[in-house]
């Protein structure tokens, strides 16, 4: 049995096969035409284009949406994980912290009381200068920061200068808009510190790098990585117990000290002032007339009538 085409078919068939026959030569003519006409009408084609992204935008904002939500859905329960872990941490954390807190309230009643029983003048408290790092002069020969505040401020010499993790310098110079801190890193900088667990004194030194060292140990002092340094107070320029760093590594070289501050990383400082002259310089001699008046080294001998003679 034949079939017969439909008529339809029949007229249809050959505009198929020449259509496709002649579409990939189509698509490149109707190509170069575009890229004719981009290169004649510049403005045209930008028109086009941004009429063209303005249409696409909705449809592409549309099918970004899930994938969006999708993402953030897996940020959160990615943070839920590292929220949950950081929670226990936490909670152990505090826990050690309150049993510090009841040993740290035991400590300071009995501190109280030890110096009840030995009449302790406590230290003046400080009260502090904060300053803006405007420039930091670091090289072979030189670390030091410049400070925007100057001596009208109340910034003097031999001031401590600190952040929050601990000692950085010591004012070397003041000016009446700027002033100058000498680094605890810089090879000029001497600091008498111990070793807070063990109380032993020592010189850290600067040496103009990273790594301040320790000088003039006692004989047989034993240091070990990571122990604490803080001021000593001896010597009268840094008062005690501000923090300088830990012990980085110890060998036959000497003992190099991590300090916590970076100092390339220091944005605002604090000057510290104590309000007592007496701990930057030595207290002056009396003035009086009688301390003043030289003594001729001879011993003053009694009368009988209750009369010196010289």
């Amino acid at each position: 049995m034949k079939f017969r085409l439909h008529p339809v078919s029949q007229v249809t068939a050959p505009i198929k096969s020449l259509a496709q026959r002649f579409a990939l030569v189509g698509f490149i003519a109707l190509s170069f035409a575009m890229m004719l006409s981009g290169k004649a009408d510049i403005s045209l084609i930008e028109r086009i284009r941004v009429q063209a992204s303005d249409a696409v935008a909705p449809i592409l904002d549309a099918i970004s949406r899930p994938v969006a939500t999708v993402t953030e859905i897996a940020d959160q329960l990615e943070e839920l994980s590292q929220i949950q872990a950081e929670n226990t941490r936490l909670k152990k954390d505090r826990a050690q912290l309150l049993q510090w807190q009841t040993v740290a309230r035991q400590l300071e009643a009995e501190n109280k009381a030890l110096r009840g029983l030995l009449k302790f003048s406590p230290p003046p408290k400080a009260t502090y200068i904060t300053s803006r790092v405007i420039a930091n002069a670091v090289g072979a020969f030189a670390h030091s920061l410049l400070l925007n505040v100057g001596a009208p401020d109340g910034v003097k010499k031999d001031q401590a200068v600190t952040t929050g993790k601990g000692l950085i310098g010591r004012i070397a110079s003041v000016g009446n808009r700027s002033s100058w801190v000498l680094l605890i890193t810089d090879l000029n900088s001497r600091i008498p510190v111990v070793i807070e667990s063990t109380r032993t004194r020592a010189i850290m030194a600067g040496n103009n790098s990273d790594r301040p060292r320790l000088i003039h140990l006692s004989p047989g002092a034993m240091v070990s990585p990571g122990e604490r340094i803080i001021t000593s107070g001896h010597g009268g320029v840094f008062p005690p117990g501000l923090a300088i760093g830990t012990v980085s590594s110890v060998s036959d070289s000497g003992i190099e000290i991590q300090p916590f501050n970076d100092r390339r990383r220091v944005e605002y400082v604090r000057i510290l002032d104590f309000g007592d002259e007496s701990l930057i310089r030595p207290a002056p001699f009396s003035s009086s007339p009688s301390s003043a008046r030289p003594s001729s080294g001879r011993p003053s001998s009694a009368r009988k009538d209750g009369k010196k003679t010289p």
